[in-house]
């Protein structure tokens, strides 16, 4: 009788575990099956990544080529297929290198729709900020004051990047209104700032000489053509996709 009731108690056992496998082995299997999903999209999308930046570098280095070699059309054609790639970086660069295009053809309008957009796409906030700084560039001679000024002053509050040029660009802005005063104050801060590059402080000292001797009329002039220099912001072709390149003043 004995070997009878363990034999049922086993039996019973035996369905407990039948019915606990039909109830969570598909579970089991179906999150395996998902993990490796997972591992499959995260692995295809890395490689499409890295293949994307890969192509995004070498027709960027081409659009630089290009542009050295003076032919604009084919420069700008390289950096909108750099742009095309999966890499926000180089998208932002070359929405950038296709506006100093715009701005060399005098299409002002055409590189501030440019610039703008590389902003808004740009990853790292030193680029943003640096496309921000040269769409009021662009404007500076075609929009608003107030419209410059609107743009300028976020740039110009402390901690972001380009503060010491934004603030020059202010002080631009002043002169231009005929607020001589207010202008040399603020060139006299740029002198101060820590964070101002040697050159723009020398640019400010040189700007108050200018106005102390009656003549901030040419201060403009110098100030725009020392911001059209190059500022270097190429990447080398082998650069990683999402790695942040030192900005410096955008072209």
């Amino acid at each position: 009788m004995v070997d009878v009731f363990e034999e049922v108690e086993e039996q019973l056992r035996s369905d407990r575990y039948r019915s606990l496998a039909r109830t969570w082995v598909p579970w089991v299997l179906g999150g395996l099956g998902l993990a490796l999903a997972l591992a499959l999209a995260y692995w295809g999308y890395t490689y499409w990544r890295e293949q994307g930046a890969q192509k995004a570098s070498t027709a960027y280095a081409a659009g630089l080529e290009a542009l050295q070699k003076g032919d604009e059309k084919g420069a700008a054609a390289q950096f909108a297929k750099a742009g095309e790639g999966g890499s926000a970086i180089y998208r932002t660069l070359s929405l950038m290198q296709q506006a100093g295009v715009k701005m060399t053809d005098n299409d002002a309008k055409g590189a501030v729709v440019l610039f703008d957009q590389a902003a808004q796409v740009s990853p790292d906030p030193m680029l943003a900020d640096a496309a921000r700084l040269k769409a009021a560039y662009a404007l500076f001679d075609t929009a608003s004051d107030a419209d410059v000024q609107a743009r300028l002053t976020p740039l110009a509050e402390n901690g972001r990047p380009f503060r010491p040029l934004a603030y020059e660009a202010l002080a631009m802005l002043k002169l231009k209104e005929g607020k001589t005063a207010e202008a040399r104050a603020d060139f006299k801060v740029i002198t101060t700032m820590l964070d101002a590059p040697q050159d723009l402080q020398k640019r400010a000292q040189a700007a108050i000489v200018l106005i102390d001797g009656g003549t901030a009329s040419a201060i403009p002039n110098a100030v725009k053509a020392a911001n059209a220099l190059p500022p270097g912001l190429a990447l080398p072709p082998a650069a990683p996709a999402q790695q942040s390149p030192e900005a410096g003043a955008a072209q």
